[in-house]
């Protein structure tokens, strides 16, 4: 099987269904607000608790947003509350921020299931909970970035008047985000276009807040020694790296397609070199099935996400709202697949926006095959001018210093008590 025959163009949704056109606000223009631009006075007992978790789209945010609070205000406490069996738990460790287990309830799809008869006895339950959580650790503001770990943590909140924000990734709300902004002083959405989404008087356009550490990471060759220190080759000039994220949890089709091509790509290319992250739930079987390789560095979920961007010249992933940021961010080329079941067709959505800002190739799934995929990898990777102007479109249109900016407001907010709006 030979992947070179096949020509993918970089401004090209590759798809069986008819066209949509989806009009978008872009984040770079903060035409209606005007965030924090200078750090306020900020007390030296500033307690502050995230509740983040169910998968790295939630957690990453919070991170970046709590790197930038503990830079402004470096005696802060920061507390965040999260699932311990999720990977939040590993996550937030990773990132070195004390994290406490809270019980979470999560609604079933579809929703008419007997599995969530019990749901509202749950839910009160785990609210009950966190709001003990709080009261013991005091917050003087708690920050919520979506999904079912996080509602009753702000739910909490709620009830006991504590200062409540959250930061919504994608362009259309979660239904968690949507309820909680009822009752939180601040929304921080990505995009224009999501205001429309929620309360107005609320929002603040700020794009997604990714963490400083994947803009000033080490050089691509120390990188790629992190993953391949064995191989002199990782640091030659004509090596070409590919970084598979096939989801914090697992991508099955991702993970298929990548499994039927993987060593084909390295036996025809000698350059080249391939990080897979599988996603945890799919490890073992995709370990069972792959063959050791020196070209190839194989995990579960990547930790350090920072060193493996630094170290790609090229991402195949998910579109899901807080990956497309870090592709743009760290100005890489990429391929992405849409989940088909993402709700409310945001990953659809994310993709397309990402083809016209930054060329991006989108493959929806039901064209992915591993020679589609494959194809889509030998032409960019083959090409080294493309790479560079995908790489230039994508650094144009990011919004690197958003996390910042959230920063900053939290901080205004927790000193000033008020909240600024459109």
């Amino acid at each position: 099987m030979s992947f070179s025959n096949t020509s993918i163009s970089t401004n090209y949704v590759i798809r069986r269904s008819r066209s949509r056109r989806i009009n978008f606000c872009l984040p770079s223009g903060l035409d209606n607000v005007k965030l924090q631009t200078q750090p306020p006075l900020i007390p030296d007992n500033l307690k502050i608790v995230f509740a983040a978790g169910g998968t790295a789209g939630h957690i990453s945010p919070a991170v970046a947003i709590a790197d930038e609070i503990r830079t402004l205000s470096p005696h802060s406490q920061i507390l965040f509350l999260g699932t311990q069996s999720g990977i939040e738990s590993t996550a937030v460790s990773s990132a070195r921020y004390d994290f406490a287990a809270i019980p979470a309830v999560q609604l079933a799809s579809p929703i008419m299931s007997f599995r969530n008869l019990l749901f509202p006895q749950g839910l009160i339950l785990s609210t009950l909970h966190c709001r003990s959580k709080l009261r013991e650790f005091k917050p003087d503001v708690v920050v919520g970035t979506g999904g079912y770990v996080s509602f009753p943590v702000c739910a909490a909140a709620a009830v006991d008047n504590i200062k409540l924000v959250i930061q919504e990734q994608n362009s259309v709300p979660g239904l968690a985000n949507w309820l909680l902004s009822y009752l939180a002083h601040t929304v921080f959405v990505a995009y224009n276009s999501s205001i429309d989404c929620f309360p107005k008087n609320k929002c603040l356009v700020s794009g997604n807040p990714v963490r400083s550490s994947l803009r000033q990471c080490m050089s691509k060759v120390a990188a790629r020694l992190h993953f391949f220190p064995k191989s002199g080759k990782a640091a030659s000039a004509d090596a070409k790296v590919l970084l598979i994220l096939g989801g914090s949890l697992g991508a099955n089709t991702i993970n298929i397609a990548v499994l039927n091509l993987y060593r084909q790509l390295l036996l025809e290319n000698k350059n080249f070199f391939i990080i897979w992250q599988t996603g945890v739930d799919t490890f073992n079987e995709m370990e069972s099935l792959v063959k050791e390789h020196p070209r190839l560095y194989l995990s579960p979920f990547l930790h350090l996400v920072d060193i493996a961007y630094a170290a790609s010249d090229l991402i195949v992933s998910r579109a899901g709202a807080m990956t497309c940021s870090e592709i743009l961010v760290t100005g890489k080329p990429a391929i992405l697949i849409p989940s088909p079941i993402a709700d409310e067709g945001h990953q659809f959505k994310n993709a397309t926006l990402m083809a016209d800002l930054a060329g991006t190739v989108v493959i929806t799934e039901d064209e992915l095959d591993s020679i589609t995929l494959g194809s889509a990898i030998v032409e960019i990777l083959g090409n080294s001018e493309k790479i560079a102007e995908m790489g230039y479109r994508a650094l144009k249109a990011a919004k690197p210093h958003a996390a910042r900016e959230i920063a900053q407001h939290i901080l205004s907010l927790v000193n000033t008590g008020n909240t600024s709006t459109v």
